[in-house]
């Protein structure tokens, strides 16, 4: 029995997600691949006609329910700093530079927006109308698992808990954006997770705490 057309399309996105962070986004520069990242994922939402939420109320919603999960984030990294393996594998971990260009373009715009806008908003939102809002959010999940191999390589870290891991992050942020009804829930959780990660590493590596 063939695939329904949105169906298709749906495999077809997290197919070519997947293929863009393994095959060709990892051979750009980092200030090539940001800029395309963040088109890219414009370009995504538009043509998925995606809502994001950004403009009140949703907004709003989606900002008090992303600072909260940005705040138990923050707490979460802090207390990991306790465990010796963890500031371990923070202390090994490599530092892009220009720091602040990483923290200040690389994070919130290649990172953090093209992922959102991507993964949760673009292929969230197909895969929902394609399998269900349970089945869309667990397809994008995986597909956010997968897409982030080329970057356990490249790290040395384990692929399989890497997407695990990941997956599940994708998991609960499609949650939050579900939830909230915006893009800026799981946004503000994925800057916590990134930005407050990185300073916890670069803590570790400079103060050596």
């Amino acid at each position: 029995m063939p695939l329904q057309p949105n169906v298709g399309r749906a495999f077809l996105l997290a197919a070519a997600l997947t293929g863009w962070s393994g095959l060709i986004a990892p051979r750009l520069t980092p200030r090539w691949r940001t800029a395309a990242q963040a088109v890219l994922a414009a370009a995504l939402v538009e043509r998925a006609g995606a809502p994001l939420g950004l403009r009140p109320p949703a907004s709003r919603t989606g900002m008090r329910l992303g600072l909260r999960a940005a705040g138990a984030v923050s707490v979460a990294v802090a207390a990991a700093t306790a465990v010796p393996t963890v500031r371990t594998g923070m202390g090994r971990r490599n530092m892009p530079a220009p720091l602040a260009e990483w923290f200040l373009v690389r994070i919130p715009v290649g990172t953090v927006w093209s992922e959102e806008a991507a993964f949760r908003a673009a292929l969230g939102t197909v895969a929902a109308r394609a399998l269900g809002p349970t089945w869309g959010r667990v397809a994008q999940a995986v597909t956010f698992g997968l897409s982030h191999v080329a970057d356990a390589r490249g790290a040395g870290d384990t692929v399989v808990g890497t997407v695990a891991v990941t997956g599940c992050a994708g998991w609960v942020f499609g949650w939050l954006y579900d939830r909230s009804g915006s893009l800026a829930a799981p946004m503000l959780a994925h800057l916590a997770v990134n930005e407050v990660g990185a300073v916890a590493a670069l803590t570790v590596q400079r103060v050596g705490v």
